[in-house]
Formats: structure tokens, sequence, C-alpha cells
């Protein structure tokens, strides 16, 4: 449990081993540069786009270059690919890449401008299969599209948007030009297309007989060949099939550059890491000999920063953080309680003078998780798949790969609890035991519950899941005190802490030996000695007291300080609110028993029977996979809610701003260095 002490470290360096030192910096990975104030008298910035340009599009063309390789000669990858994570390369192998770098650009360059190449070449296909395309009404026709006719007979080829007759198609020119000698009509395609036509007629007739049709709705068609139909056709399949060729062509030739995708992916971080540091070398100041550079390094990690930089000639300072400051956080915790971290982060980190709570919610949350899914089977099955997973891939994204360890021990607790409450696929072991091999089983089942059984006795669940729910809000509490006399504040804790402690005890205390306590717990309330309620109500008047009197302390005015002490006694609603909270794991509990018993018999409702078994087997898998994956989710949305209202709401706000250092940003792969933190 621990937030790691900050400090701000100041370097003053010659400005010919700024870049060096920012990438010894960056390859560390341990200091967050902070912003630097505006020019001053002396100082400028360095302008560094020009660079930083230059570099993302290097990055840029890489990783175009990969995608276009992927297409076309993709890589086999499992399932659970996402899961793999960056591949580590030690620096040895990084280097020699780099070295090579223009080489990798080039084989860059030639992979993107095939690809370019094929692009234009579709391109050119898709308008020949258009053209293709406009041709076939006309395949009938036995002479060029762009014959004009003869000395005294015209040629002309259009088409009707409509499906007509011959007739109707006479019908217009008789009408329209009767003056004409006739004309000769061809129908050579008709269809819900339109109808495709082929006239003849006299040169001097021409005009007439268009004038004609168009009133009829013809048209010249768009584009008129040279040659007949049928020969235009094939020439333009010649010309799709030799540029089919030229694709293949181009596919084989970056098929030739797979090999080159590791360097590929090695380039691309290099320039993405180049680019970034750039970014943050124009945002340091600078004189005509030397530089300016500051930021925020873990203390623990400000030695291993100045050996690192002690063989440039340089100046380095490192002060705590003023009061007045607000840092950046980073946590630091064990295997186990790192696990929640992310459920912290999301909620928000500790503020200046907040502690982090990550330990001590890690065993809460595990608690709660476990109790509210609750069967052994489940739990093992959980655990398992987390744990083969986090085993398999020791490169997986850290959230992803803490978010998977934070399951695996809720599993664990699932698994627990399970054992605990007798439950293993609900009461599968039961109903199978019966159903197919006629076991008369006993009372409490096959396999006993090692507590009880949630389902036969839900109130005495009820009645645990409140008092874990209390326990959990006065640790809550309690660690609300522990930051008011760490910060030397004994009045607020004595008045917001202790007196709470006492109005709270004391209403238990007084609860305890009631008859409502009795009728949910099924105890006697003869068998409490009569001093607990005496004892519960001093303690209560005292509290009520005190809080009434303390809470308004603030205030001057004695009616508004009363006022206010009474509005803080109104709280204890809070209170109790917040243990009613706490029966959601008595809900949720009993949801995954009685889903899973109610699966059970439907798989078991053909009976002692090869088709009864057949069933059996395909109602367990689909029942108890959907009733694990809605608990599952229903387990985690509601744990995260107990520790974000209830818990947190006693002593936590959040609002920290993340640590984020400087560091090679890569996409690819992770370089082999030394770790500092």
């Amino acid at each position: 449990m621990a937030v790691l002490q900050m400090q701000k470290v100041s370097i003053c360096a010659l400005k010919r081993d700024r870049k060096a030192i920012l990438e010894k910096i960056q390859s560390m990975g341990i200091m967050e540069v902070s912003q630097i104030q505006e020019d001053t008298q002396g100082l400028e910035k360095m302008n560094t786009q020009t660079a930083r340009s230059m570099f993302e599009k290097n990055a840029a063309s890489a990783d175009m270059a990969l995608g276009i390789l992927a297409e076309y000669v993709p890589e086999k990858s499992s399932m659970f690919a996402s899961l793999e994570g960056k591949k580590l390369v030690d620096k040895a192998s990084f280097d020699q890449a780099v070295e090579r770098k223009d080489k990798i650009m080039s084989v860059a360059s030639s992979v993107i401008s095939q690809q370019k190449k094929i692009g234009e070449y579709r391109a050119n296909i898709q308008k020949l299969e258009n053209q293709m395309e406009s041709l076939e009404p006309w395949m009938n026709l036995d002479v060029p599209m762009a014959f004009r006719g003869t000395k005294r007979a015209a040629f002309l080829p259009g088409s009707f948007s409509q499906e007509l007759t011959l007739e109707e198609i006479y019908g217009m020119i008789l009408e329209d030009a009767q003056e004409t000698a006739g004309a000769d009509v061809n129908i050579l395609s008709s269809g819900k297309d339109g109808t495709y036509v082929a006239v003849l007629c006299l040169r001097e007739d021409e005009e007439k007989v268009e004038e004609a049709l168009r009133k009829g709705g013809f048209s010249r068609p768009s584009q008129l060949t040279a040659q007949v139909p049928a020969r235009a056709k094939e020439s333009l399949q010649n010309q799709i099939r030799d540029l089919k060729e030229e694709i293949r062509k181009c596919q084989e030739e970056i098929s030739r550059y797979a090999y080159e995708r590791t360097n590929l992916r090695l380039i691309s971080d290099y320039f993405r890491a180049r680019a970034q540091k750039y970014e943050v070398l124009g945002t340091l100041p600078q004189s005509r000999s030397a530089f300016l550079i500051s930021g925020y390094v873990p203390k623990k990690a400000v030695g291993a920063l100045e050996k690192a930089l002690d063989k440039f000639v340089m100046s380095m300072e490192a002060e705590d953080i003023p009061e007045e400051e607000e840092a950046p956080v980073l946590l630091k915790n064990n295997k186990f309680t790192e696990s929640v971290e992310g459920i912290v982060a999301s909620f928000g980190l500790p503020a200046k003078g907040e502690i982090d709570p990550t330990a001590i919610m890690s065993f809460f949350y595990v608690f709660f998780f476990g109790m509210m899914l609750s069967d052994a089977a489940y739990g093992i099955l959980v655990f398992l798949v987390c744990f083969i997973l986090v085993k398999k891939f020791p490169r997986m994204d850290s959230s992803m790969r803490k978010s998977l360890k934070l399951f695996m021990y809720g599993g664990l607790s699932t698994l627990i609890w399970g054992i605990l409450f007798g439950g293993y696929f609900g009461d599968a072991i039961d109903v199978v035991a019966r159903t197919f091999f006629h076991v008369n089983v006993p009372d409490g089942g096959l396999i006993k519950a090692l507590w009880f059984v949630p389902l036969n006795d839900p109130m005495k669940l009820l009645l645990y899941s409140m008092a874990f729910g209390l326990i959990h809000l006065f640790t809550g509490l309690g660690i609300k005190g522990y930051l008011l006399v760490r910060d030397k504040k004994y009045l607020d804790f004595f008045c917001d802490v202790v007196l709470w402690y006492v109005f709270l005890i004391g209403l238990l205390l007084m609860l305890i030996p009631s008859s409502l306590f009795a009728s949910i717990s099924q105890m006697d309330p003869s068998a409490f000695p009569p001093a607990m309620s005496a004892a519960g109500k001093v303690l209560a008047v005292i509290g009520l007291v005190g809080l009434v009197l303390m809470s308004g302390r603030s205030s001057k005015n004695v009616v508004l300080r009363l006022a206010l002490g009474l509005y803080d006694v109104y709280n204890v609603t809070g209170w109790l609110s917040d243990v009613l909270s706490y029966s959601r794991l008595l809900a949720l509990g009993l949801a995954t028993g009685v889903i899973a018993s109610v699966v059970n018999q439907m798989g078991s409702m053909l009976g002692d029977s090869i088709p009864g078994a057949i069933v059996f087997i395909l109602v367990f898998i689909v029942g108890h996979t959907m009733n694990l994956a809605i608990n599952l989710l229903g387990a985690y949305v509601h744990t995260n809610r107990l520790q974000y209202v209830e818990f947190f709401g006693k002593f936590y706000e959040g609002g920290g701003k993340p640590f984020e250092p400087f560091f090679a940003n890569t996409k690819y792969v992770d370089v082999k260095e030394e770790t500092y933190l």
C-alpha cells in the first residue's frame, strides 16, 4: 500500500548532449517531463516540427507496409493473439535494424508502391468492366457502334428507357415523320432495363426520323466503339486479363518482402520513439551552449537517473515537492494487491494527502466477489482459465494482466465460498446422482456444505452479509480516523470518528437484544444479558449528544451549531442505507445458486435415458456457461459499487493525476532495458 514519493528534478547540461540525454531519459522511462514555462530572456525553444513530421511520416509508412503485408501475406495467429502483448527484443537486434533503416524504409516504399499500382489496376478493371456491361445489350449488333452509315443511308443506334415492341417504335416514326420514305428498325435487345435498337433510314430523312424517335425517349449511346460490340467486348476482356496478371505480379512482389516484416515493426517503433523524443525536445528551453529539463521522478529512482547521466557534463538537482504543488501519482503494490489498481484508477488515483486504498480494498474486493458468485465449480473454472492465460502470455498488456489476476483471485475466493456453501454447479452432483444413478440423496446433499446452504437459510446469509458490510464500513471510517490523526487533527478525529463509533456501536448493542433482530437471526433475545441493551443506550446517548454539540463546531452561532449537529446525526439514515446495500451479497449469492439449480432441473426433465443424457449435457453446458457469464459480470459490477459508494464514501475522494513518464511508447515491440521502478 504505497504511493511512491516524487521529487522534482531539474537538469542543466550542455546543448550538444541534449539529444543523447533525452534518449537516455526516454529509455529509462522514470521521468515525467513537466510543462516548461514560456521563453525567457536568453532562452529559446527549438522548432522540431519538421523533424517530428518526418519521423511520424516514416513510422506511418512502415505501418502502412505492414498492413499491406498482412493483407497479402497474413500471419498465422491464435484466437488469443490479443493477449500476447508486445514482443520483447534485445537491444542488439533493435540497433541492428536501426542501422539498416534506409534499406528497410526502401522496402516499405516498394510495398506501398506495389499496392498503389494494384489500386490503379483495380480501378482500370472496374472501368473496363463497366464498359463491358454497357456493351452487353449491343451484342447482336454486327457493325461497329461508331458506324454512321453510307452515303445514301444513315445508321442510328440507340435505346429507349422502357420496354417497347417493334410496332410501337414504327408507330412513333409514322406519327411524326410521315413525309419520310420510311425506316428499318431492328430490336437488338429488350427488357426491363430498356429497349436497344438499330435504325436505318435514308440520309435525307435522318433528322426527321431521329426527332420522331426522341419524342418517344430515344437516346444515342454515350460510348461508340470502333469495333463490332462482340469484338469490343473480347478486347476489353483481354485488357482485364492483362491487368489481373499485372496485379498478380505486384502481389508476388509484395510477398517477396514478407521476410522484412519484423524489421519493419522495429523501424516503425524506432521512428515513433524519435518523434516522441523530438516532441519533448521542442519544449526544452536552451541557450547557445546549454539546455534545461525538469520533471517528476520517483524518489527511489533519482539515484539511478543521476548515475545514468553521470557521463555527461551536467548539473542535476532533486527536491521534494512543495506543499502547494500536486505531484503525479504512481502506485506501488505487491503482486496480490496490484490486481485492483485498475479498480482504484477507474474511480480516481489518490489526491494529495490521501492514502493508497489498494491493499485494504483488495482483501474486501476478493472477499465480496467470491461471496456473490459462491459456487466452487464456477470458482475453479474462473481460477484455472485466468491462471493459464496469465502464465501462457507473460507479455500481455499490464492492465489486462492485472484484470485477469483480479478474476483469478476472485475465482479462488469463489471456490472457498462454494465449499462453505456446498455449491458445485448448484446441486448438479445431487441431480445427476438422483436422475441417472438412482441414488437416494440425503438431506443436505451428497457433499455437505462446510458452513450452511444459503438456499435453505437465506436469513442467516442476510445477517452475515450485513455484518460483513458493517465491518467494511467501520474499516473505512477507521481509515478516515487514521488520516486525521496523521495530520494531527485530533479534535476532528474525536468528533468525526470516535463519536460516530460510539453512537453506532451503541445503536448496535440496542438492536441485538431486540425482537426485530431476533426475528431476523432466529435467536432468543433472552440469550443476551440485559446489560448489553443498557450499555448500548448509554453509548448511543453519549454519541448522540457529542455529535449534536460538536458536529457544527465551526459555527460560533449556538443555534446554528446545534442545527448542524442535528443534521449530521440525521446521516445515521445514510449508514442504515449503506448497511442495507450489502444485502446484494445475499441477492447475488442466491441468484447464482437458484439459476444453477433451475438449469440442472431443466436438463434432467427427460430422465434416465440416452436422449435424456444428451439433453442434460447440452442444457448443462449452455445453461451454466450463461449463468457463469451473467453472475460473473454481476459480481464484478456490484463489488465495484460496494467499494466506490459505501467504502470510499467514508474516507476517499480520489482525483490524483497519474504519473506519465517520458518513455518510448512503442506499438509493436518492447526493447529489453534495465527496469528502475
